[in-house]
């Protein structure tokens, strides 16, 4: 059975839902209260996803629920973990966020939480009974909708790993690969480089796991087309776009993501794959 916290992501239609229903106190504090009550031996799947602490504290207590009329096998499908990109200490004083997280979802003794695309491999390695899902049926299903003979491009180091598996997947693809200097006090990118002399006007999609304000796919964007690249496309599974996508859209000939990520819709160039149909 599934219990879908956020009413508006039902990544899997096929199975029975439970109902619920839920407020929140005047103080701020998330509730629930489960309507239909599973057997204790099945299998209980939870799905969210987290846009905030409070969305967080929701999918807590909705375990919590679970557990108090004796669900025993609970799994949790969290598409974007949170802080995910907090996953090292950069400067003195920072909080390690990602294992704030981890630690709190490990001490409830899950039966698994799924994770999609997830930013690095810190993340499923704190996590415990972790299964992850990789990009390649996104990607796959993004470039049927593009031109043959595109080029993958890597934007950073931090991808690399990524798209070379992705690529043998995929084959007959070939990747470029692209750098950047980020300050870790500032967070300021600078230094773009794309190592090729000459594109020759061929199509280009930067894949990556995350957009949030989109500096690096902008600073990248102006390095291809100063090597002679042709359309840009971009494929994120995390579209945050917490800057809008006003000027992505004047690099990009179209943006492609998932509904990973709450009130990231379909504009004129972004196109949003539902998770349902790369599960």
């Amino acid at each position: 059975m599934i219990l879908n916290l956020d009413q508006n992501f039902k990544p899997y239609p096929e199975r029975k839902s439970i109902r619920f229903k839920s407020f929140t106190f005047s103080g701020g504090e998330p509730h629930i209260k489960i309507l239909d009550k599973p057997e204790s031996h099945e299998e209980v799947t939870i799905t969210q996803r987290i846009g905030s602490f409070n969305d967080f504290g929701f999918l807590l207590i909705a375990i919590d629920a679970l557990k108090r009329i004796g669900i025993e096998k609970i799994n949790v499908f969290i598409p974007y973990f949170p802080a995910a990109r907090q996953d090292r200490l950069m400067v003195e004083g920072e909080a390690l966020s990602v294992k704030v997280y981890t630690n709190i979802l490990n001490n409830l003794r899950l039966n698994s939480i799924t994770i999609l695309d997830p930013h690095s491999d810190v993340t499923p390695a704190l996590l415990n009974n972790c299964n992850t899902i990789n990009n390649h049926k996104f990607i796959r299903k993004v470039i049927q909708k593009l031109p043959n003979n595109i080029k993958l491009i890597s934007p950073d180091g931090g991808s690399l790993k990524k798209i070379y598996k992705l690529a043998e997947q995929l084959q007959n693809y070939e990747v470029i690969e692209c750098s950047k200097v980020r300050d870790v006090k500032t967070g300021k990118l600078s230094h773009f480089n794309v190592h090729s002399t000459d594109l020759k006007r061929q199509d280009c999609l930067i894949i990556d796991d995350i957009c949030d304000g989109g500096g690096t796919f902008l600073g990248l964007a102006k390095e291809l087309k100063n090597k002679n690249a042709g359309n840009l496309y971009l494929a994120v599974s995390h579209g945050i776009f917490s800057k809008g996508t006003d000027e992505l859209k004047k690099s990009f000939t179209q943006i492609f993501t998932t509904d990973s990520i709450k009130n990231t819709g379909n504009t004129d160039n972004i196109y949003k794959l539902k998770i349902s149909d790369i599960l």
